[in-house]
């Protein structure tokens, strides 16, 4: 029994670990991503890499924190102490060796990009002409994998071209549609018919539509692909927020950020999917720890939604 709950406390935690990260950063999850394309294309605004940081990065840790506590301490406590590996941990870590000249120059790479993501605002303002955006400096990246040579004589690069063929391209065009799908909407008056009617109606607490919202797209992500549901809910919510006379940013980040707190069923979100298909995990295993910490998500966004996002967005 405690053997088992200790394998449930990390498969469970590696799925929730890796929703939750990918809170913390705007490219670390793709709603987080959809949100900031819909944005730019539709309303010319561009959210920032280190605001988001500063929004993200404590709700992460926040949630990671009470994610620990529900998994170990509440639902699959082991109680098995100091585990004797017999330096299992220390002989793989023995294997992978001192770092290669390649994972010097990926690491490199990536700390580059993450910095000038972080930097963008400061050096488009010292540097007027740079124009640099999150895209340009992700295909800036991208390219360098290509051009940084590992060995001139043999002409390796971290990467080559036969690599693109592993690429997830199906989810490139998933976000490219929902982009389009909100044009669409946008340009037949749906959002603006949505807006109109909720700017008309009485009675409604601001508070309660923003908690009904984070709600309502937590809960229907455990049902369909969260990508998707964000490229069709963010117009939605983009017409709600205009209707109430809200700033956008107030709605559409604390909506974002729900649909990656679908903890309950493993088809809400990839890595849910990963480890469910482990075989090591039952539906109910998931769901009761779930469902727990979707309501504790729900209210955390509301607090986010309330006392962070207006400040820093």
């Amino acid at each position: 029994k405690k053997d088992q709950n200790f394998a449930l406390s990390i498969m469970l935690g590696i799925a929730f670990s890796a929703n939750i990260g990918g809170m913390a950063t705007i490219i670390g999850t793709p709603p987080n991503t959809v949100l900031a394309g819909f944005l730019q294309n539709e309303y010319g605004i561009e959210l920032g890499f280190f605001n988001w940081m500063l929004m993200g990065l404590p709700l992460a840790v926040l949630l990671l924190t009470v994610n620990y506590f529900v998994i170990v301490k509440i639902f699959y406590p082991n109680g098995l102490g100091q585990l004797q590996a017999d330096g299992l941990i220390e002989q793989e870590l023995a294997k992978l060796g001192p770092m290669s000249r390649a994972e010097k120059v990926v690491l490199s790479i990536f700390l580059l990009t993450a910095l000038l993501w972080m930097l963008r605002s400061s050096l488009n303002t010292w540097f007027p002409g740079l124009q640099l955006n999150d895209t340009i400096i992700s295909m800036m990246g991208a390219v360098a994998l290509f051009a940084a040579p590992l060995d001139f004589r043999t002409g390796r690069f971290p990467l080559d071209w036969k690599d693109t063929q592993q690429l997830p391209w199906g989810i490139l065009l998933l976000f490219g549609g929902g982009l389009a799908l909100a044009g669409g909407l946008s340009q037949v008056g749906l959002i603006d018919l949505i807006g109109n009617s909720i700017a008309q109606a009485e009675g409604l607490s601001i508070f309660w539509i923003t908690a009904a919202l984070i709600a309502v797209m937590l809960f229907m992500t455990e049902l369909m692909s969260n990508v998707a549901l964000i490229s069709i809910f963010a117009p939605v919510v983009a017409g709600i927020a205009l209707g109430l006379d809200v700033p956008l940013f107030h709605l559409l980040i604390p909506v974002t950020l729900a649909s990656s707190c679908a903890f309950m069923l493993p088809m809400a979100t990839p890595p849910n999917a990963i480890v469910f298909a482990s075989g090591h995990i039952k539906v109910y295993q998931m769901a009761r720890v779930g469902l727990v910490l979707n309501l504790i998500s729900i209210a955390v966004l509301i607090v986010v939604a309330y006392f962070f996002v207006p400040h820093l967005f």
